[in-house]
């Protein structure tokens, strides 16, 4: 009996370990650093306010489930204003505040769930970010295939479920994942705060093409100098998502919830000259359309 239940609980591991998509995404694992820690295949800016005795990234406890969750607070510290609370799935630069790196991955997940709480205390609010990358060979260039922006919603006190949709440009596998979790926008304010526990990917998305509609939408002036007009009119929905990316795949301007029961104007005059591609997502599926900005 003993040897059954030993072997039902090495399975179990082993399916855990083999399903586990993030690295250390129940935050259950930390690495002590002395006076401070910090979370397992996460980078975080303790190292750079350590000398200060102040730390952004902090152990929450209890967990929701088990025994740790992640808390990120942006705090004053003297000398660096008001430092971000913000954490990486790989590697964070120290000064830029940005990732450097993620970690490897080859699937292609249609969202990203978990459990948060979080309040803001200025004007401008945290977000989660999601990007996953391909090296191309030919181009020697890494290929976005897949990302999300997601602006936190108002203010959440108590844990709460929460789903991020990814938007594909690409049809193929990834190799690369950047999860980036922040508790303040551009601006930080001291007392920003993000906790965050139970990340996952959830679904399968076999390729752009599965749910790619015949386009059904117009886009003009192409090309356009600063405004960009949008006729979604034949569309079947109330309101669409879009993304502008560049050619290479990064992503350069997102816009939810748009109504389009009537034609749409797009500021583009902060972007570059260059070629684009808009990306239109609905209930019915994705449209993408190709742009030129030329001034």
């Amino acid at each position: 009996m003993k040897k059954n239940i030993f072997t039902l609980i090495v399975l179990i591991a082993l399916a855990i370990r083999t399903f586990a998509q993030i690295p250390n995404n129940g935050f259950e694992n930390w690495t002590s650093m002395g006076n401070y820690s910090i979370p397992n295949s996460w980078g975080c800016l303790n190292d750079m306010t350590a000398s200060k005795g102040i730390y952004t990234c902090e152990k929450g406890t209890p967990g929701d489930p088990g025994n740790y969750y992640l808390k990120l607070t942006s705090k004053t510290v003297t000398g660096s204003g008001v430092v971000p609370g913000i954490a990486v799935c790989g590697t964070l630069d120290q000064t830029t505040k940005k990732p450097l790196k993620g970690f490897a991955f080859n699937q292609r997940p249609v969202s990203l769930t978990g459990n948060w709480q979080y309040m803001v205390f200025g004007s401008i609010q945290g977000y989660i970010d999601i990007q996953l990358t391909r090296w191309d060979a030919g181009s020697q260039k890494r290929i976005q295939v897949a990302s999300a922006h997601s602006v936190l919603p108002d203010m959440v006190m108590n844990w709460t479920t929460f789903s991020i949709s990814l938007v594909y440009i690409d049809g193929n596998k990834p190799d690369s994942c950047i999860i980036t979790l922040s508790a303040s926008g551009s601006v930080p304010t001291d007392g920003d705060y993000l906790y965050i526990d139970d990340l996952a990917f959830n679904g399968n998305v076999a390729g752009i093409l599965d749910n790619e509609l015949n386009t059904s939408s117009n886009i003009f002036p192409n090309p356009s100098q600063n405004s960009l007009t949008l006729d979604l009119t034949a569309l079947n929905v109330r309101q669409v998502n879009c993304c502008i990316f560049t050619l290479e795949g990064k992503l350069v301007k997102s816009i939810n919830n748009l109504d389009v029961s009537s034609k749409i104007t797009l500021d583009v005059s902060d972007l570059p000259d260059g070629n684009y591609i808009l990306v239109t997502k609905s209930n019915e599926g994705l449209e993408r359309q190709p742009f030129v900005i030329q001034r």
